[in-house]
């Protein structure tokens, strides 16, 4: 296992794996935490001949664990079989998958022979059951073997939330790749010692492993395997496939510079061999095969045999319009399908042209031929990147609205020097991801802008998005699970039917064939096929709603787990706040002392603060107009200076730099002055969320030195001074401004002793320039609330749905616009978390700081408007606010208080965007159902963990949540969860509905079997399609409530109030469709049927005539009944259509009744004479329509109070809840003091 380096993160984390024997093999024990760095085995141990460790844990022979696409290692080993489990955390934006298990399968001549023979002798029936159970085929055909002998492999993948695996099976690829090609070239070898094969990937001998089997003679053949796109392939040393993506992962920013002098051929043929082709290829199947997929769907299995049952029964017509049905809709379902998938392939399709470094000079490939390792030339007119790259020369400006929905171009950089790693993420600011736009690209330390390639194909940023989207989570919703057991009861229901329908059919001596019939009619009577399409319809209403409102949904399944959302983050600036930033001031600084707020930056004098406030920004001049961050450009509007970039800008000084910034033309009032020269930025640090920072040197005809002006938060800036230039106050001042709801933002520099060139400036490390710095002074910077900001958190607070900020800026400012907003109320309790790590000796310590309630003066526009939203304070709850260094101690630390902590967190500031996407996910261990509300790039990884994901964007979809607003207001989350909670709702009644529809109809066919008649053709066609479909599609349509409510819809279809009206209303139905048959039997007039002969022929019957009319009647009543309005939709009769529908289908069925006239033949109804006997049955209808309402108002009433007398509310299962009632008889944090 000398090879496993890549394993070092996973040997730290605790894993509990479980062994599951098979095959042959034994259970292994359970291990539980790595102790051992791989490579370092326990003292005195021997591992078996072929064995795999990782840390100390010895994996058996077809075991293998890919934990969400974050383990580059699918390790075998030769001794036994078995099925290793490890459990993960996943990344939210790059996989779907907490864990996976593999095992390997190769071929059996004997097997298959049997397997053939299996199939040949049941006419290829089970190649039917085989599509729906793949692994079924695999295990019947292949025996199982180690991953090294694998030619099929059985893949078993699960999400973290839920407790089932899904399975699909992949083949196992081989390609002949020359002996030759696989040797590095010694002139490649870096002096460190790794490959110029795969850039600081692995040592030599790796990649001629990818290659190497256990045969001499097949050492020339490449195994490797896709899955979702992603390529793994073998490492023969370590006895695992590995993910492709991560060959590279220990590569530097120094091996990336040195890559710039291109691949040679042999190189280049090893990797294209390895990594595949640079393509995101979204699969576009034929018609025909669309077509075989659909119809071998179980749904229209069941369908097909529920029509040959039809057809043998004599019901043609009903069995006709039913195939008409299905087709249309499997035509309608694989056109869709074909032109989603088309949609797809053209937006991620990409092939350009590209200009790449070689050992010889440059070239030009396909984008599709593009490896790891490739050097780009960029153009200087910019356009879209075809792959991952790291930028190594120039600095380009990015659009990276494809990826994370925010249309700020970004300026990138060139990579800095250094042995660092090199990480995507953490160098986000000097990599270009696929599907981005290059908007501009400028040179400056040589000729061309270039770009090393680190990422092609779904291994890219655009990659993983777009498996997200080919491959999304599956969702774990308890209603989706009921639903299922639901439809195995009613299955339950239907064998007890069949068995009753053979028992009475069998002593009216009816002859077996047509018992076998009538017995598998039951069947596709109690179970309803239309559900899924019904229940489709509901979420179809909602995200039309929704899309009319400006919120668009690209996963519509989300929209019912917005109706149980319990807590929802907020972005704060641009999302609470209002976009821009309004200049207030500048605090200037004399000797250590602040001197008066200047509230016109352009009249400072010309010195450092002046020119750090019109340099230190990453503004780009783009088509004459200077973009980039909002802030940034408000500050240099304030100073009145001017960027210039391009040619010009060289001769200005006559050596090459970045950018240029001249300063204003003079006021009259200052004519006479010395004019302030311009000042040229000859280097530049982007700001990085982890460093709360940005930096730029500069230099000015006649300056002996150039200088660094540094830009960040006040309290770190303040860190990298001198001790001795900042003023005592600062804390103070500093509090003052934050305190009203400013945005304070410190500005330092330092004159630094290198040359004043372009050249001298790039090769200064950034550490040099940031540290040993003088403070210049503090940008204060107003940020409105959004007008709507208030309302919202109010209504959201008052139904019971919890608030917090999750933001960048700093602590003092989030807690005044916290309680400007009403996330805290004004007599609520807020304590502030300050959490220190262990140093000097000293353990990690907790202090709490309770803060007094002001009003704020920035909070709101009007200072009235934060008063007039008040929210009753909660008695035992306190609010807690802490910055994002105080959560990562907490998380490391104080794991036990971490639960406590965000159970009342309420603000939480100075976050990096991987510590958003932190706090999403433990919320959600908490199991909360969690949104997240954001606008900007930082809050991509939130967005994609959080349930529910609402971007604030004017793009019409994001791929970076399932909810884009193109309103730019919080006004958006109160919507969907209107929505959503509406949709639910409307879901559980529609499932009723189809139930009781079904079992009404199931109570038809009982009655009328025992006296050997059944429904007819027509009638059959009349209740299915005119009345049942008409009223399943209507009733989906009633909108949401027009405000939101403390009440939440029930979760769980196994519910009292949900199964008590099922059987109640069933019980109903039996009683009245009884009733209506005995009466028809105690008349006079009546004429019983001829038992002798079998149905349909003995239509038209007295029988038949009455269940018929009786049971139409019960499936509109039925419909209205369960489609209350309150307290999540609208009153019934907001949905005109519906209520259309059920008076003309009720004038209809009463014109039946009374008159049938020319329907009586078609439906083959018994003419009944006596008026009294119609009206008999009309007021049967009416007790019917009263029964059905009162039982649906009684039980919404006084069940649950019932059900809580009869048995005391159980203790909820949930953690968050457990946490709470804790909290509330042990109230935490203490009064005061320091907690160790």
């Amino acid at each position: 296992m000398g090879q496993g380096g890549s394993h070092t993160s996973l040997a730290e984390e605790p894993v509990t794996p479980s062994c599951t024997g098979h095959a042959s093999g034994t259970c292994r024990p359970r291990f539980r935490n790595f102790k051992h760095p791989l490579g370092q085995l326990p003292q005195g141990y021997d591992p078996g001949e072929g064995e795999l460790f990782l840390g100390n844990l010895r994996l058996p022979s077809t075991t293998a664990f890919v934990p969400a696409d974050s383990s580059p290692l699918v390790g075998s080993t030769p001794a036994g079989y078995g099925t290793l489990t490890i459990e993960t955390s996943t990344d939210p934006l790059s996989s779907s998958v907490s864990s996976e298990r593999l095992s390997g399968y190769c071929g059996s001549p004997w097997r298959a022979v049997g397997y053939h023979a299996v199939v040949w002798t049941l006419a290829g029936l089970p190649l039917l059951l085989f599509r729906w159970k793949p692994l079924w085929a695999v295990r019947l055909r292949l025996r199982p073997c180690t991953l090294a002998r694998a030619e099929i492999l059985v893949i078993e993948t699960r999400d973290r939330e839920d407790s089932s695996w899904q399975l699909c099976t992949v083949q196992v690829q081989t390609e002949a790749v020359g002996a030759d090609s696989l040797q590095p070239p010694p002139q490649t070898r870096a002096e460190d010692g790794r490959s110029g094969a795969a850039v600081g990937a692995e040592p030599e001998d790796a990649w001629k492993d990818t290659a190497r089997l256990h045969r001499p003679e097949e050492q020339r053949r490449l195994r490797y395997y896709v899955f979702r796109g992603q390529r793994y392939v073998w490492i023969e040393t370590q006895q695992a496939f590995r993910q492709v993506s991560l060959l590279d992962h220990s590569r530097t920013c120094d091996d990336l510079r040195r890559a710039s002098a291109g691949l040679s051929l042999q190189d280049r043929t090893v990797r294209k061999a390895v990594y595949g082709p640079n393509v995101i290829s979204v699969p576009v199947k034929s018609y025909p095969q669309l077509l075989v997929d659909e119809a071998l769907n179980p749904y229209y299995g069941f369908q097909a045999f529920s029509i040959a049952l039809w057809l043998a029964d004599h019901y043609y017509w009903y069995a006709l319009c039913i195939l008409l049905v299905s087709a249309v809709s499997i035509c309608l379902s694989v056109y869709r399908t074909r032109k989603q998938s088309q949609t797809l392939r053209d937006m991620v399709q990409l092939s350009v042209r590209v200009c790449v470094c070689r050992p010889g000079g440059e070239e030009w490939v396909d984008s599709s031929e593009l490896v790891p390792g490739d050097c780009l030339v960029l153009p200087q007119e910019g356009g879209l990147m075809p792959c991952d790259a790291a930028l190594v020369a120039g600095e380009c400006v990015v659009n990276e609205s494809s990826l994370t929905g925010e249309s700020i171009p970004v300026l990138k950089t060139a990579l800095p020097e250094g042995p660092a790693p090199y990480l995507p993420e953490a160098h986000r600011r000097h990599t270009l991801f696929c599907g981005t736009l290059i908007l501009q690209a400028r040179a400056f330390v040589g000729p061309h802008v270039l770009a090393v390639v680190t990422q092609t194909g779904f291994c890219t940023a655009k990659g993983g998005l777009v498996s997200s989207i080919l491959h999304p989570r599956p969702l774990s919703f308890k209603f989706y699970k009921h639903s299922m057991k639901f439809v195995a009861a009613l299955s339950v229901v239907a064998l007890l039917g069949t068995i009753y329908s053979i028992v009475t059919l069998l002593r009216n001596r009816v002859p077996l064939g047509e018992i076998v019939i009538r017995a598998l009619d039951v069947v596709t009577v109690a179970v309803p096929p239309a559900l899924p399409a019904a229940m489709t319809m509901c979420v179809l209403y909602a995200q039309s709603r929704l899309e009319s409102q400006g919120v668009f949904c690209i996963h519509p399944q989300r929209i019912n787990l917005g109706g149980k959302l319990r807590l929802v983050c907020f972005d704060k600036t641009g999302t609470l706040t209002e976009d821009g930033l309004d200049v207030m001031g500048v605090v200037p600084l004399e000797g250590q002392e602040f001197l008066p707020l200047v509230s016109e930056p352009r009249r400072l004098p010309v010195g450092p603060l002046l020119r750090a406030l019109a340099t230190c920004h990453t503004l780009s001049r783009l088509r004459d107009t200077p973009v980039g961050d909002p802030m940034d450009l408000k500050m240099v509007e304030s100073t009145g200076w001017v960027l210039e970039e391009g040619p010009i800008t060289d001769s200005t000084f006559g050596t090459q730099v970045l950018a240029v910034m001249k300063p204003p033309l003079q006021e009259p009032h200052l004519q006479g002055m010395e004019p302030p020269a311009p000042v040229s930025i000859l280097g530049r640090f982007p700001f990085l969320s982890a460093l709360q920072r940005m930096s730029v040197v500069v230099a000015w005809p006649g300056a002996a030195q150039p200088e660094a002006c540094v830009k960040g938060s006040p309290e770190l800036v303040a860190s990298l001074c001198d001790p001795a230039t900042v003023p005592a106050d600062f804390a103070l001042r500093l509090q003052s401004y934050t305190a009203a709801g400013y945005r304070v933002v410190a500005l330092a520099g330092k004159p630094l002793p290198v040359s004043a060139s372009l050249e001298a400036a790039q090769q200064l490390p950034r550490d040099a320039v940031e540290q040993q710095l003088s403070l210049l002074g503090l940008l204060v910077m107003r940020n409105l609330l959004k007008p709507q900001t208030p309302g919202v958190i109010q209504a959201l607070r008052k139904t019971r749905i919890r608030t917090v900020m999750v933001t960048g800026d700093n602590l003092q400012t989030a807690v005044t616009v916290a309680q400007g907003c009403g996330m805290v109320g004004p007599r609520e309790r807020l304590v502030i978390v300050h959490a220190a790590p262990p140093e000097r000796g000293q353990p990690a310590s907790l202090q709490l700081q309770p803060v007094e309630s002001f009003a704020a003066t920035n909070g709101a526009q009007d200072p009235d408007l934060a008063a007039s939203y008040t929210v009753e304070p909660d008695p035992w709850c306190s609010h807690l606010a802490l910055s994002g260094s105080s959560f990562g101690v907490l998380v490391k630390h104080f794991p036990k208080l971490l639960p406590k902590v965000l159970v009342q967190g309420t603000i939480f500031a100075r976050m990096a965007p991987e510590q958003k996407t932190e706090l999403v996910c433990e919320l959600q261990k908490l199991q909360y159902c969690v949104g997240m509300c954001g606008d900007g790039a930082n809050d991509c990884g939130a967005l994609k963990a959080a349930d529910v994901g609402i971007s604030l964007s004017q793009a019409e979809a994001s791929v970076v949540s399932p909810f884009t607003s193109s309103v730019a207001s919080i006004e958006c989350v109160p919507m969907v969860i209107r929505e959503g909670r509406c949709s639910l709702d409307t879901s559980f009644s529609v499932f009723k509905y189809m139930a009781l529809y079904s079992l009404t109809q199931f109570i038809s066919v009982l009655i009328l079997y025992t006296v050997n008649t059944n429904l007819g053709d027509l009638q059959f066609l009349a209740v299915d399609l005119v009345i049942t479909a008409t009223v399943a599609v209507l009733m989906s349509r009633t909108g949401p409530a027009r405000a939101l409510g403390r009440a939440r819809p029930p979760g769980s279809l196994l519910s009292g109030p949900v199964l008590g009206s099922l059987l109640l209303q069933v019980a109903l139905v039996a009683g009245v469709q009884l009733g209506g048959y005995f009466l028809t039997v105690a008349q006079p007039w009546f004429v019983p049927l001829n038992g002798t002969v079998p149905a349909p022929d003995n239509l038209p019957n007295y029988e038949n005539t009455v269940v018929f009319s009786l049971s139409s009647f019960q499936y509109l009543i039925l419909a209205a009944a369960v489609s209350k309005g309150a307290p999540f939709r609208r009153p019934l009769y907001t949905n005109v259509p519906f209520l259309v529908a059920l008076a003309v289908l009720g004038s209809v069925l009463v014109g039946l009744v009374l008159a049938p006239g020319p329907l009586q033949g078609p439906l083959t109804l018994k003419s009944i004479a006596s008026t009294p006997f119609k009206l008999l049955l009309l007021g049967l209808v009416a007790f019917n329509v009263v029964a059905a309402f009162m039982l649906e108002s009684l039980l919404d009433q006084y069940l649950p109070g019932c059900l809580r007398q009869l048995r005391p509310k159980r203790a909820s299962k949930k953690r968050f809840k457990q946490l709470e009632r804790e909290l509330a008889e042990r109230p935490w944090p203490p009064p005061a003091g320091l907690v160790r």
